[in-house]
């Protein structure tokens, strides 16, 4: 199943870009997952990524779209969030430090945590692309541990 979503740069978008994935996922994959369990940690994932882009990518530009794509093989599932922003360098990025008590710069390490792969690419045709990835299977697995 592939599919996408076209949704402007606007946080208050932010529950129907998490009502179409879920709702989504659920119609492919139905009860052979534990939804409860699954939905949080999606829902964060999504959250961390479409917030970024509106914050920072899209900043004070509300007109620019947000292009949201969904491709689930199996129980294989790709999140792609694509961009029109000045991009991010990910080879700059520093954890942040406890001792530190920043408040931003989570984003990118949250990611890490909740999916099993995360990449990002700079400007792909004058777009940027986050590509979040985990298997659902595993995923049900590690969060009944």
């Amino acid at each position: 199943m592939k599919t996408e979503l076209h949704v402007p740069s606007d946080l208050r978008f932010l529950t129907v870009v998490e009502s179409w994935l879920l709702e989504s996922l659920k119609i492919e994959i139905g009860d052979q997952i534990d939804w409860t369990r699954q939905s949080s940690r999606l829902r964060l994932a999504l959250v961390e990524a479409y917030s970024n882009v509106v914050r920072h990518a899209h900043r004070n530009q509300p007109d620019l779209p947000v292009v949201v794509r969904l491709e689930l093989r199996d129980r294989d599932l790709a999140i792609e969030i694509w961009d029109h922003g000045q991009g991010f360098d990910i080879s700059s990025y520093l954890a942040p430090s406890p001792e530190m008590m920043q408040e931003h710069g989570y984003g990118w390490l949250i990611l890490n945590r909740l999916m099993d792969r995360v990449e990002y690419q700079l400007q792909v045709n004058g777009r940027n692309c986050l590509k979040l990835q985990a298997n659902l299977l595993e995923m049900s697995a590690q969060s009944s541990r």
